[in-house]
C-alpha cells in the first residue's frame, strides 16, 4: 500500500502512521485524511499489530488542522465538508487497537480532535495545545467539542472553543487531554514503551475494553454527523469566509459585520 502524504511502519508491533507534511505543518487535506484511514484499517486488522501510533512528522507539529490553502469556503476532497472528517474520527475510534497520539509540538484545531478521540495521548515539553475555530471561522460540532466535554469537562472544553487560548504539555495532563509530558527526547521511547506494553496484553480483552468505553460515548457520533452538516452551510457564509480572507491577508478577521 502506497502512500503520499503519510508515512507507514511497524515497529515491533506497533503500527506508526504519521503525517509527513511537515511543510505544511502536519495540516491533512482531503487525501491525508483518506491515506490515514487506508492505513488505520491495515493496522487494525494486521494480527501482527498490537497497538497504533498516530504522529506528526519534524519537530513542530503534531498536526493542525485542515490545510487552509486547500480551503475557501470548502476543502478538497470528498465528505460533507469536503474533508471526510466523520470517516476519519470513526475509523480511530471503530478500529480495535488503541491508538496513541504522539504529540511533539502544535496540536492545534483538527489536530487537537484527533488527539481528543485517541485512546491515549503522549506529549512532550515542548507540545502545545489548542483550538482555533471560532478565530477562524470555524467549529468542530462533533468530538471536539461533546467528546471534550466528556475527556477535559464541561467548562473547560468550553473555555477551550470560546478563549482559544493555548496549553502547554503540562497543562494538557493536568486537564486530563494528555496522559503523560515528558522530555522530547524521551517521547519516542515513552510512546513504544506505552504501545509495546499493550502488545503484551490480550488483545480480545483491548478490544472489548476499546468498543466497551465507546458504548457510553457512541450517541455522539450522530451529533458529530448533523453537526457537519450545519458546518456545511456555515462554511457557505461570509462570516465563515472572513476568518480564511482575514488569515490570507494577515489582519484581524471582523467577523460581527456580516452578523444581521
Amino acid at each position: 500500500m502506497e502512500f503520499e502524504d503519510i508515512l507507514y511502519e511497524n515497529r515491533n508491533g506497533v503500527a506508526w502512521i504519521t503525517i509527513n507534511r511537515p511543510e505544511k505543518m502536519n495540516s491533512f487535506r482531503g487525501q491525508t485524511c483518506d491515506e490515514i484511514i487506508k492505513a488505520l484499517n491495515k493496522a487494525g486488522y494486521d494480527k501482527s499489530v498490537g497497538a497504533i501510533v498516530l504522529a506528526g512528522a519534524g519537530e513542530k507539529a503534531f498536526c493542525t488542522g485542515g490545510d487552509q490553502s486547500a480551503h475557501d469556503g470548502n476543502y478538497d476532497g470528498r465528505g460533507t465538508i469536503g474533508l471526510p472528517m466523520e470517516e476519519l474520527h470513526t475509523a480511530i475510534r471503530d478500529v480495535p487497537k488503541p491508538v496513541i497520539a504522539r504529540v511533539q509540538g502544535f496540536a492545534i484545531g483538527g489536530g487537537n480532535v484527533l488527539c481528543t478521540i485517541c485512546d491515549l495521548t503522549i506529549c512532550s515539553e515542548k507540545a502545545i495545545f489548542g483550538q482555533v475555530g471560532p478565530k477562524m471561522g470555524s467549529v468542530d460540532p462533533g468530538y471536539g467539542t461533546a467528546f471534550l466535554a466528556r475527556v477535559v469537562g464541561e467548562k473547560k472544553a468550553r473555555e477551550i472553543w470560546y478563549l482559544n487560548k493555548r496549553y502547554s504539555g503540562q497543562e494538557a495532563v493536568a486537564m486530563g487531554l494528555a496522559n503523560i509530558c515528558v522530555p522530547p527526547e524521551k517521547l519516542d521511547e515513552t510512546v513504544q514503551e506505552w504501545a509495546e506494553t499493550i502488545c503484551e496484553r490480550s488483545p480480545t480483552a483491548i478490544a472489548i475494553a476499546k468498543r466497551s468505553f465507546n458504548m457510553d460515548t457512541a450517541h455522539q457520533a450522530g451529533i458529530a454527523g448533523m453537526g457537519m452538516y450545519a458546518l456545511k452551510l456555515y462554511y457557505d457564509t461570509d462570516e465563515s469566509r472572513e476568518g480564511v480572507a482575514a488569515l490570507k491577508e494577515k489582519r484581524k478577521p471582523e467577523f460581527r459585520k456580516y452578523v444581521k
